[in-house]
């Protein structure tokens, strides 16, 4: 986990039930186009399928869109994931429709940062530029 040489390394996902993916697709493209690797493992994955390509990867990110109200249960689980996997070195962040007043304890059980609509692909490009290298070490 955790590259420390060449591209950095994001995981896009849509967990849950949410059939919702275009700004996941958008948000990949952007940061395929901002020179990242992004693999993106299409919808309705678990937080157990989600961690699992992120390890087997080599992720130096997990980008989580969430739309489906789900936001809690679903970024808790997969924090809880890369705890017991020992890889806590893997950010996580994300976007979607998530309420502002739930973003503090989002962010207090381990999620990087979450992006509400209206952020802009060069808002989280850059984001991701300057934390996930920082987070993992490299």
């Amino acid at each position: 986990m955790g590259v420390a040489a060449g591209p950095i390394r994001v995981v896009v996902a849509k967990p849950g039930l949410d059939g919702h993916d275009r700004g996941a697709k958008v948000i990949a493209r952007a940061l395929r186009d901002a020179g990242m690797e992004v693999i993106y493992t299409g919808l309705h994955q678990t937080p157990e399928q989600i961690v699992d390509t992120a390890i087997q990867e080599d992720a130096d990110a997990i980008g989580l869109s969430i739309l489906s109200g789900a936001h809690n249960t679903l970024f808790s689980a997969v924090i809880d994931l890369l705890k017991e996997r020992d890889a806590e070195d893997i950010l996580v962040f994300g976007g979607g429709i998530i309420p502002e007043g739930d973003i503090p304890a989002l962010k207090e059980k381990g999620v990087a940062e979450i992006f509400t609509p209206g952020a802009t692909t060069a808002s989280i490009v850059d984001w991701v530029r300057a934390n996930v290298r920082q987070t993992t070490g490299a």
